[in-house]
């Protein structure tokens, strides 16, 4: 099977697997608006970005690792999985011990030891799914996120409906889901024959934690990018408008997800390629399609952006989450920026240059914490989101050119800048609300889809023409 191939077979069973359980998972912000205050939605939405940044640091980020390493045929998997388990387990003891620290802090009181239960289990599970997909296990890796959705469904109807537990029942329901996707990977995929104390290898430790520790600090600027501003917008404003603004995140969320399908397909593909003799022209060929689909993507989510927020979110006009649709077209094109940058943090994987992503990511952390401080006070959550939406595309314009040191491949700037005019027009259209609104934003739509279809279907060809040639038909 060629990379072609590969690369599209592994996306589709990705989709297949993933997209069904992200999108219930999407889904369950209609329940969470329903059974939650706008300000204890936004304590449990800070709890979940809270265990996102305590994980990397940890862990070390050894995930990333596993799956760097546990591709690359050169490294032995039993040493690289116990190397992973035996540091994750040291960091959990230390965070145990800075609990009843963490649980003074005013936003987390009475959650301290609820959100070590969180990380634990979280932290042991992402090791195992990491390692299962490294093995190449890509269908199992897939179940488990059916799985796992299905499980913080039930979990969710239970604790929040029945019992009414709020942010406990929905921080438990993550954390039975992960308890029971860890348990099942383990048995499933037989985990526990690749952890073997007695192989812990000094120089291949020293290695891995090369590689993984400049991940750290850059997974926690990452954070203050994607995630700060809620805290700002709380000091800056109040809880309550926190609520509202997390709520505004589910839409724009949705293109990331949708990407990470294809990323966590395309990370073992150009791992695997990464002695190709025509790498740039893959990176290149891949990257025309991949910006392409994400144009007509974001376009797609900000024209239905307003009627979807009534969809997705509570109505209830004392709770305001149907306001966030103002604030999800600049969330929406900050995502298309992200999605940019991972896809770029591939070269940086592949090259095992992870300095040069936290370098990067310095960047979009310290414009995202300038602009938040100048512009939140003088326009609330909107300042938020521009913030964060100037923020990825630094980090985007700065990778565009370092990467260029390590895989050189050719990128469309006219296509870039027709594209971000007329999704940047759509954003002021959806967000002014003038008079043939959804005319507008109909008309744009397709415009950009017309526009971006040569180079989707130009990567479909060459797929074609790559099968055909292997059949002998060309």
């Amino acid at each position: 099977m060629n990379k072609y191939q590969k690369l599209l077979n592994n996306t589709l069973i990705f989709a297949i697997g993933t997209f069904g359980s992200k999108l219930l998972s999407f889904i369950l912000v209609r329940l969470y608006t329903g059974c939650m205050t706008t300000a204890q939605y936004g304590t449990a939405d800070l709890l979940y970005q809270a265990a996102n940044v305590i994980y990397p640091i940890v862990t070390l980020s050894m995930a990333d690792a596993l799956i760097r390493f546990g591709i690359d045929k050169a490294y032995d998997n039993k040493k690289i999985y116990t190397i992973a388990l035996t540091t994750t387990a040291g960091g959990l003891a230390v965070l145990l011990l800075f609990t009843p620290l963490i649980n003074s802090f005013e936003a987390f009181r009475g959650y301290g030891l609820l959100l070590f239960v969180y990380c634990f289990f979280s932290s042991f599970k992402q090791l195992a799914a990491s390692f299962v997909r490294a093995r190449g296990l890509v269908k199992l890796f897939a179940i488990d996120g059916i799985f796992s959705t299905l499980i913080i469904v039930v979990s969710n109807l239970i604790l929040l409906l029945k019992f009414d537990l709020g942010v406990t029942g929905y921080v438990c329901s993550i954390i039975i889901s992960d308890a029971l996707s860890l348990l099942g990977l383990v048995i499933i995929s037989e985990l526990y024959k690749f952890f073997d104390i007695k192989s812990l290898d000094k120089t291949l430790f020293k290695e891995i934690v090369k590689y993984s520790l400049p991940l750290v600090p850059t997974y926690i600027l990452w954070w203050i990018t994607s995630a700060s501003d809620r805290y700002f917008v709380i000091a800056m404003v109040n809880s309550a408008e926190n609520g509202i603004y997390s709520a505004a995140h589910k839409i724009p969320t949705l293109l990331l997800l949708v990407t990470t399908l294809f990323y966590q397909a395309w990370q073992m593909s150009a791992i695997e390629n990464k002695d190709d003799s025509d790498l740039s022209g893959y990176y290149k060929q891949v990257y025309g399609a991949y910006s392409s689909l994400l144009f007509i993507a974001a376009a797609g989510l900000i024209m239905i952006a307003k009627p979807f927020t009534y969809i997705l979110v509570d109505n209830d006009p004392e709770k305001n989450f149907v306001f966030g649709y103002h604030y999800t077209p600049i969330l929406i094109i900050a995502m298309i920026f992200q999605c940019l940058c991972q896809f770029l943090s591939s070269i940086y994987n592949v090259r095992k240059k992870s300095v040069n992503s936290m370098v990067t990511s310095i960047v979009a952390a310290v414009v995202n914490i300038v602009l938040d401080i100048l512009l939140i006070p003088r326009l609330g959550a909107y300042g938020a989101g521009i913030a964060t939406m100037t923020a990825y595309f630094a980090c985007f314009m700065v990778r565009v050119f370092d990467t260029r040191s390590y895989v050189k491949f050719d990128i469309s700037w006219f296509r870039m800048i027709v594209n971000m005019i007329v999704v940047g027009y759509m954003a002021i259209v959806a967000i002014t609300e003038p008079k043939a609104e959804y005319v507008q934003l109909i008309v744009l739509f397709i415009a950009v889809a017309v526009f971006n279809f040569d180079a989707v279907l130009s990567t479909l060809k060459n797929f074609i023409t790559v099968k055909r040639k292997k059949k002998g038909v060309l």
